[in-house]
């Protein structure tokens, strides 16, 4: 199922994308990748999964952690693409890299090499709009959707500019700052989703701080889904049964 078909579907249940992310390597590669289907199994819709990066700016402790630990395991772009091409999974599976290493593989062969693994979208969260067409034209060349960020500091025309490129969905940073599990939403979330759904029909997926379920049912009205990343990677951390947690995420999105 493509990631467009995922979300209408859903939309007819009137639910919410449930997207959890996991840094391939963490805590190892094999590890990563069983994580990644006991997540299909327990509710995920679409998963994320993260390339490690040396310098990852959005990302707060935990996903830098998480990232480290890959590196010093020696997991590089080149290897998570090879073991997920040997990996079924039964929904859409998104990759999240940092423009160095996508660079550093090649932009032509970076395409062939995730259509080969079953990668359906790519979130780049230091690829510029200036720089962004000929990512754009690979991409589709391939049947992949590249996903662009917002965030709540995002000027008008910048959001409107997004929704014109998006033909998978876009990602909205639900706070200026880095990733991590928070207690609460920020207060102008609702605000700032308005204003994308102002300019879009688009998907609108809310990312950065998700952690509960109430933080889901929150959503449930204002976006199309949620991505949770630290919460699940802390879990994971500190050796949590999490897959009820995973179930309880998802039980909240519909």
């Amino acid at each position: 199922m493509t990631i467009r078909e995922t979300f209408e579907k859903l939309r007819s249940r009137d639910e919410l994308a449930f997207i959890p992310y996991q840094t391939a390597g963490f805590p190892t590669l094999d590890e990563s990748l069983r994580n990644l289907q006991l997540l299909a199994e327990h509710g995920a819709d679409l998963l994320e999964i993260g390339i490690p990066f040396s310098d990852p700016i959005a990302d707060g402790p935990t996903i830098q952690y998480s990232s480290h630990v890959a590196l010093d395991n020696g997991v590089r772009l080149k290897d998570v693409l090879t073991a997920l091409g040997q990996l079924e999974l039964p929904c859409p599976l998104v990759m999240m890299s940092y423009l160095n290493p996508l660079m550093a593989h090649g932009r032509e062969r970076l395409f062939a090499d995730m259509r080969a693994a079953g990668i359906s979208g790519l979130i780049v969260p230091d690829l510029s709009l200036e720089e962004a067409d000929e990512w754009l034209a690979a991409a589709r060349a391939c049947d992949i959707s590249i996903v662009f960020l917002l965030a709540p500091t995002s000027t008008d025309e910048r959001i409107r500019r997004i929704a014109e490129l998006t033909d998978g969905f876009i990602y909205a940073v639900s706070l200026t700052g880095t990733t991590g599990a928070r207690r609460a939403l920020p207060a102008g979330l609702p605000n700032f989703l308005n204003r994308i759904r102002a300019v879009t029909d688009k998907p609108i997926v809310v990312g950065f701080g998700i952690s509960a379920p109430e933080h889901v049912r929150a959503l449930r009205g204002q976006a199309d889904g949620v991505v949770v990343a630290s919460r699940i990677i802390d879990a994971i951390r500190r050796g949590d049964e999490w897959t009820g947690l995973v179930e309880s995420l998802k039980a909240a999105t519909g």
